[in-house]
C-alpha cells in the first residue's frame, strides 16, 4: 500500500483517494490516489489541490469491532474488575461517519449522549489465527475514532448491560481524518489521545496506558475467525468519559479527538 496518510475527498463531482499532505487553516492539501484497499494505491499523474473537506477514509467496512475498559485508568474510574480476557462489541457498518461531519442524534439518544475517543486500527489484508509477533503486519494504518454512546440504553435496567445497541446509531462511528500508514507508526503502545469537548480536554492518557495491546487485540480476535480486510477496530477509551463526570453531550457540542501526530476529528452533536 504505496501511501503515508490515506484520506477520501470530492472534486469535481467525483470521490477520491489520496494522500493527505498538507493540513492549513485553508484546507487540506491533497494528492490523488489511483487504487483501491484491496490492490493498493500508486500516485496518479496530477498535481496536489487544496481541497475544504475529508470525507470518512473508508467507503465501507464489513465490521466495527470495538473493545471495552482497555485502558487501566478507565476500569479503575468504572470500578470493573479486568477480565481474562478483553470485552467485546461491535457497532454496524453505518455507524462509520467521516472526520468533520455533522452527528445526527435520533430523540431517544439525547438525554445521556456520551464520547470515547480511541486509537483506531484499520485491518488491511483478511486475518486468522494470527500471533501477536506477526499481528501488526495485517494493521492497514491508524486512525482517530470516537465511539459515541447513547448511555441511557446501555444502563443494566434497560438493556441488562449490554453494550452494542447503545453505540450502533448510525453515524456513531466518526474516524480520521486520514488513516496514517503502520510503517509510519513504529509502535501505536506509545501515542497520545486527547479528547476535547468546545475545546475542553475531557481525556488526555498515552496508549501505554492500554490494559490489551493492538497486537494481542488483533491475535484475540483473529482466533478462529476471520477478521476481513477493512475491519475497523476501536481499541477502547482512557479515562474521563462523560458518565462517570456527569457531564452528557448537548446538542451542538464539539467533540475532537486527536492522536497526536496523526490528526484528528472534529464532530458536531446535531440533536433531531
Amino acid at each position: 500500500m504505496d501511501f503515508h496518510k490515506l484520506v477520501r475527498y470530492e472534486h469535481d463531482g467525483h470521490v477520491h483517494y489520496g494522500d493527505l499532505l498538507e493540513h492549513f487553516d485553508e484546507g487540506f492539501k491533497v494528492v490523488e490516489l489511483q487504487g483501491d484497499l484491496t490492490n493498493g494505491f500508486k500516485r496518479a499523474a496530477t498535481e496536489p489541490i487544496t481541497v475544504q473537506n475529508l470525507l470518512c477514509p473508508l467507503e465501507q467496512t464489513p465490521l466495527v469491532q470495538c473493545i471495552g475498559v482497555n485502558y487501566r485508568q478507565h476500569a479503575t474510574e468504572a470500578n470493573i474488575t479486568i477480565p481474562k480476557y478483553p470485552v467485546l462489541f461491535s457497532k454496524p457498518a453505518n455507524t462509520l461517519a467521516g472526520p468533520l461531519d455533522n452527528i445526527p442524534i435520533h430523540p431517544d439518544a439525547h438525554t445521556m449522549l456520551d464520547f470515547e475517543g480511541e486509537l483506531t486500527v484499520v485491518i488491511g489484508r483478511d486475518a486468522k489465527n494470527v500471533s501477536e509477533s506477526e499481528a501488526l503486519d495485517y494493521v492497514l494504518g491508524y486512525t482517530a475514532g470516537n465511539d459515541i454512546s447513547a448511555r441511557n440504553f446501555q444502563l443494566k435496567d434497560a438493556a441488562g448491560g449490554q453494550y452494542g445497541y447503545c453505540k450502533s446509531f448510525d453515524a456513531f462511528a466518526p474516524i480520521g481524518p486520514a488513516i496514517w500508514s503502520a510503517k509510519d507508526v513504529p509502535d501505536p503502545q506509545d501515542l497520545q489521545l486527547i479528547t476535547r469537548v468546545n475545546g475542553e480536554i475531557r481525556q488526555s492518557t498515552s496508549t501505554k496506558d492500554m490494559i490489551w495491546s493492538v497486537q494481542q487485540i488483533i491475535a484475540h480476535l483473529s482466533r478462529g475467525r476471520t477478521l476481513k480486510s477493512g475491519t475497523v477496530i476501536m481499541t477502547g477509551t482512557p479515562s474521563g468519559v462523560g458518565f462517570f463526570q456527569k457531564k452528557f453531550l448537548k446538542d451542538g457540542d464539539v467533540v475532537e479527538v486527536e492522536i497526536e501526530g496523526l490528526g484528528k476529528i472534529c464532530n458536531k452533536m446535531v440533536y433531531s
